[in-house]
């Protein structure tokens, strides 16, 4: 197997009497994702008809098959075969380019302020680290159509809540650690808020249902009040939402 910067033994985790778990990597970088990308797409091929569902995340892949035509270990054994050799994907020719109108604003950004003070930024400079940046949607999960995007600038790191929220409005533009996602439904949360984008990240008349999928590139626009709220943008502040 050509490793980059891969762990040089793929290590197989059992995930039921359906599913092996495949740890690729032991930390989040940006360079998984072909990696990741390439070992779903040979499962995908290899296991046809066997296959029901193959979840990608940050660091893992999760390869869920049809017990009644392959046993546990016949499905470790394939994808241990297809571990041989596995070279990353270059750049998905199927892959979209988002731009995600963003207002961001303390009203409907709470937190946008202890974020500048926890990393020593200004607002101004939190907007710009956050918005100057392409992001790959690394995995979707939590809430239907919830993308999990990375990986922000450094000095934009910034910790989880120590609460979670009960309530986080639809289109809240948010950062933990050294992610990103913009919440398609209204659900709790402990992110960081910093805005509000008026993008339909979930909608059940499309296809697939979310606007976001795995391997996607997003970049947030920062959009006046007025430019929000005529792209169909909610400027309900935060308070108001709970």
């Amino acid at each position: 197997m050509n490793t980059g910067s891969v762990t040089t033994l793929p290590r197989l985790e059992s995930a039921g009497l359906d599913g092996w778990m495949v740890r690729l990597f032991d930390s989040i970088e940006e360079t998984n994702l072909p990696w990741i990308t390439a070992l779903l797409q040979r499962c995908e091929s290899a296991f046809g008809t066997a296959v029901v569902d193959l979840v990608p995340s940050y660091t893992t892949l999760l390869v869920v098959f049809d017990p009644v035509q392959l046993s546990p270990l016949e499905a470790q054994q394939k994808i241990t075969s297809l571990l041989t050799d596995l070279t990353p994907e270059g750049s998905s020719g199927t892959s979209q380019i988002h731009e995600l109108p963003t207002f961001y604003h303390a009203s409907v950004g709470p937190d946008i302020e202890r974020v500048a003070e926890h990393t020593g930024l200004s607002v101004a400079e939190v907007i710009a680290c956050h918005s100057q940046k392409t992001y790959r949607v690394f995995a979707l999960g939590f809430a239907p159509g919830f993308a999990f995007m990375g990986l922000t600038a450094p000095e934009l790191e910034c910790p989880r809540l120590d609460t979670p929220r009960k309530k986080v409005p639809v289109g809240s533009v948010a950062i933990a650690a050294r992610q990103t996602a913009a919440y398609p439904t209204a659900t709790p949360g402990g992110w960081n808020l910093l805005g509000r984008t008026s993008a339909r990240l979930f909608d059940r008349e499309r296809e697939g249902f979310s606007l976001l999928n795995v391997g996607d590139q997003v970049r947030f626009v920062p959009a006046s009040r007025e430019a929000f709220e005529r792209s169909g943008g909610d400027i309900t502040p935060m308070e108001a939402c709970q």
